[in-house]
């Protein structure tokens, strides 16, 4: 009885040609065997993961809609509570009646207790008067959210600000603390990024998108001795790096090679912006702001135009992160400058919030 061998070599002279023959379609037939095997592997990989795909949305739909009615019945529960308080129908002490009673006759119904059915209060009453323009947000958001906007802002101004941005960033708990804590509504509202004229027509709203200022108490309140330190310190902590550029930056690369002509230069961080669809080339700086600094800029970003961008990608955005900057100094640098620049400094404590809100104030005060 012949047996067959796969991928074993039989010498001419010892079989006949038809045996080899067979031999040889055999194998032949192995390999088509297996590479069918593995493309209906691959196959149902790709119908397994559309199902995964339904399943996640189908979730994220339910945890959506769930979110949705809770909002929905604090602001219901609230509401009622301020009707009936405000016209002196209940007193304060029927407030907290109430959580007992719940607790007692119902224990399986959670969230009750008086301190929560107040903050429920509270919540309608901050927004029933903006009910077309911030009740949708507010049911866009968890709860725990909610409750730290109500809680930590001020003005509605505020308070919107913060709800689209918890929207739109899709920020944890811990997230948007950090960011109140980091004053970015006042931050936001004062900045004015210094930006080249080009980088304004590449991007209109430019300064949604970059800042003129950037906290980063995260990597310590003290000064760094070089870039390269500084550098390896953001890179350490990028996911918080990230939150404060914004999360449409994604972080391609540190110390990212150029290579032009017979010479290698080394970009300090490389991201791209999913938004506007670009490199964003950041160079970091631990002194003052000095002009020639733009030059080594322009040339890394005319370096990413020619040899990395994609054809479908738009030029290419350079960001120069400086310790300090004198503006008029940066809007001269800036004013004759080709490139989709920016100059903007960095901060390594947090601001005083309340010079920011005095400052804000006062703008506010000139506008009306």
């Amino acid at each position: 009885m012949l047996k067959i061998v796969k991928n074993r070599t039989f010498p001419l002279q010892t079989l006949d040609k038809r045996i080899w023959d067979f031999v040889v379609l055999w194998n032949q037939n192995l390999e088509i065997m297996e590479k069918k095997k593995g493309s209906l592997q691959l196959q149902l990989v790709e119908q397994f993961d559309e199902i995964v795909s339904l399943i996640k949305s189908s979730r994220n739909n339910i945890i959506h809609i769930t979110n949705t009615a809770l909002i929905d019945l604090y602001w219901n529960v609230g509401e009622y509570l301020y009707y009936k308080l405000s016209t002196s129908e209940w007193g304060s002490g029927v407030v907290n009646q109430l959580s007992e009673y719940i607790t007692k006759k119902y224990p399986e119904i959670k969230g009750f207790s008086n301190k929560n059915l107040w903050r429920m209060k509270q919540f309608y009453e901050n927004y029933s008067l903006y009910d077309t323009k911030l009740s949708p947000l507010v049911r866009e958001i968890n709860w725990t959210n909610n409750m730290i906007i109500l809680s930590r802002t001020k003005s509605i101004e505020e308070k919107e600000f913060y709800l689209r941005l918890c929207i739109s960033e899709r920020y944890s708990k811990r997230e948007l603390e950090r960011q109140i804590s980091s004053a970015l509504f006042e931050r936001t509202m004062l900045s004015s990024p210094k930006t080249s004229t080009t980088l304004k027509e590449i991007v209109p709203d430019s300064d949604k998108v970059f800042k003129d200022k950037y906290v980063m108490v995260f990597i310590g309140g003290k000064d760094f001795p070089s870039e390269n330190n500084m550098k390896c310190a953001l890179v350490k902590q990028m996911k918080d790096f990230i939150l404060e550029l914004g999360k449409d930056f994604i972080f391609i690369d540190q110390e990212y090679r150029l290579e032009v002509g017979h010479s290698d230069f080394r970009i300090d961080l490389l991201f791209y912006h999913r938004e506007i669809q670009c490199l964003v080339a950041f160079e970091l700086k631990t002194d003052k702001f000095k002009p020639e600094y733009l030059g080594q800029l322009d040339f890394y970003l005319e370096a990413l135009d020619r040899d990395v961008k994609k054809a479908n990608e738009n030029p290419s955005i350079g960001i120069l992160l400086c310790k300090d900057k004198d503006d008029e100094i940066v809007e001269y640098a800036l004013n004759r400058s080709l490139s989709p620049t920016m100059v903007a400094e960095y901060q390594l404590y947090l601001p005083d919030k309340k010079i920011l809100q005095l400052k804000l104030r006062e703008l506010f005060d000139e506008i009306i």
